[in-house]
């Protein structure tokens, strides 16, 4: 009987975090779905065939606990996504307190690290492992998110030193930066008023959002055999927003072109 692989989400009881325990458990693996108290259906994870734990990301001994506990229930952790992260509000730097930076970074960038650190270097000492890193599009462009942007931009920057540090042990990090994710929380903002979907599409190439089940392929692509090349790299999976957004000084990205003439 061919050895399942054991993979770890955080943040996993929503949004991009859900998507990926959706997938991975779908391709077969056992997985562990980790979040804060409270913030899943215990049966949803039933349903799913997933194990679900609390665990706060920010917090080095529970980190530590709970690595330790899930090698001790279910044996040798294969791959890790570090999905767990709080949003910002957008903020002026006088009005963003610093009480709420601390808190955009404490889970933006130390948890991930910290989670980083705790799985990756147990998969270093046993020879093999993957690691995808949720990271962002607003760390690669100027954005009013002056805690979440920055913090984002770290987990791209930690994910290529982190490849080269577990590289020859036979650890593999790579990141995906989504852009604008049509989670539940998001579309909750969308029905609210707060944010207006015009604007989350206008400078997409494709003209649309992203699915979190487009993200969680992308994850599920990275951490398979089949990118067992790659590493360190940051992906972005954004519907062609970066590469439409600087168009608007052109007038935008032009419009889907019609073949009227019958032609292919």
């Amino acid at each position: 009987m061919t050895k399942k692989y054991l993979s770890v989400v955080t943040g996993g009881s929503s949004g991009i975090g859900a998507a990926c325990v959706r997938h991975l458990a779908k391709r077969g693996d056992l997985v562990v779905a980790l979040d804060l108290p409270g913030t899943w259906s215990e049966e949803k994870m039933k349903e799913l065939g997933v194990h679900a734990y609390p665990c706060d990301v920010t917090d080095e001994q529970a980190v530590r606990d709970t690595a330790a506990m899930i090698e001790a229930k279910h044996g040798q952790i294969s791959a890790l996504v570090n999905s767990a992260g709080i949003l910002q509000r957008r903020l002026t730097p006088d009005k963003l307190t610093m009480t709420e930076w601390d808190r955009v970074v404490a889970v933006d960038q130390r948890g991930t690290y910290l989670a980083c650190a705790v799985f990756g270097s147990r998969m270093a000492e046993l020879g093999a492992g993957a690691i995808v890193n949720i990271a962002s599009i607003t760390s690669m462009r100027s954005v009013p998110l002056h805690a979440y942007a920055p913090a984002k931009a770290a987990v791209a920057s930690m994910t290529a030193c982190l490849a080269a540090e577990w590289g020859r042990a036979g650890v593999r990090v790579n990141a995906i930066s989504p852009g604008y994710v049509l989670t539940e929380a998001l579309q909750a903002a969308i029905d609210r008023g707060d944010r207006n979907p015009d604007d989350l599409t206008s400078q997409a190439a494709m003209g649309r959002m992203v699915t979190p089940d487009e993200i969680a392929d992308s994850v599920g692509f990275l951490l398979s055999p089949a990118a067992q090349a790659i590493t360190g790299i940051n992906l972005p999976v954004d519907a062609g927003w970066l590469a439409g957004s600087t168009w608007q000084t052109y007038g935008g990205v032009p419009p889907a072109q019609t073949n009227t003439s019958g032609g292919h």
